[in-house]
């Protein structure tokens, strides 16, 4: 997606039980690209899917305030077990941002691999009853979000991920120019002139000292004579 995208500003979040900016928003695709790259798991202490939380922290990202030129795409599964999404969904809404969904996993579930074994195999996730834990994509919610904040909900699949669809729809939006500060960092090279200065300050030195004691071979080379 990040690949695909010319001259829109990007944020980064990450969530689970709670929300982190991973990056704040930016035109800096390198770096957003290298943010995302260092995503991984386990980075938010507290587990579980509060999308209403990512909504809201996204809403606070902005850096515009008209009612409008903004859009969040969530990548989740959809299972929500921390607060109310689609009332978040709401509330974006109003505050004219569009949110796009995309629905990540299988509707029937599936078992959540935590690491391997010994013998290379798998080892999935179980509660405290030893029991698997699925996971499952939950449609209904992911798209009670995209409807509610006049996005589009896209259910994911190998092959077909989705995102070109929402990038293309993001692409219809209104359009809006923000200024931009470039920074320049300069490398000093100062030292280079001290150098070769103090190189000459040497010379000098050494050049003045030989005319010196040369003089004076002269002077008692004429002594001599007379």
């Amino acid at each position: 997606l990040i690949d695909k995208m010319e001259n829109d500003r990007i944020c980064l979040i990450v969530f689970a039980g709670e929300a982190y900016v991973q990056l704040p928003i930016t035109t800096d695709y390198a770096a957003a690209k290298l943010f995302l790259n260092n995503i991984e798991t386990n980075m938010v202490p507290t587990q579980g899917t509060a999308i209403g939380a990512a909504i809201r922290l996204s809403m606070k990202s902005f850096t515009s305030n008209d009612n409008k030129h903004k859009a969040v795409i969530i990548i989740t599964d959809g299972e929500n077990h921390e607060d109310d999404a689609v009332e978040a969904a709401k509330e974006a809404a109003e505050a004219g941002v569009v949110i796009h969904t995309v629905g990540m996993g299988s509707i029937e579930g599936t078992p959540i691999p935590v690491a391997r074994n010994s013998n290379g195999g798998l080892e999935f996730l179980t509660d405290k009853e030893g029991q698997t834990v699925l996971t499952k994509l939950d449609e209904t919610t992911l798209q009670r979000i995209a409807t509610e904040a006049h996005g589009q909900y896209i259910h994911s699949v190998p092959g077909n991920d989705g995102l070109e669809e929402i990038l293309t729809q993001i692409g219809k939006m209104e359009k809006k120019t923000f200024d931009s500060k470039q920074y320049t960092d300069y490398e000093d090279r100062f030292q280079y002139f001290i150098a070769l200065a103090l190189i000459a300050l040497i010379a000098d030195q050494l050049i003045g000292n030989r005319k010196s004691n040369w003089v004076k071979k002269l002077k008692l080379s004429a002594s001599d004579e007379a």
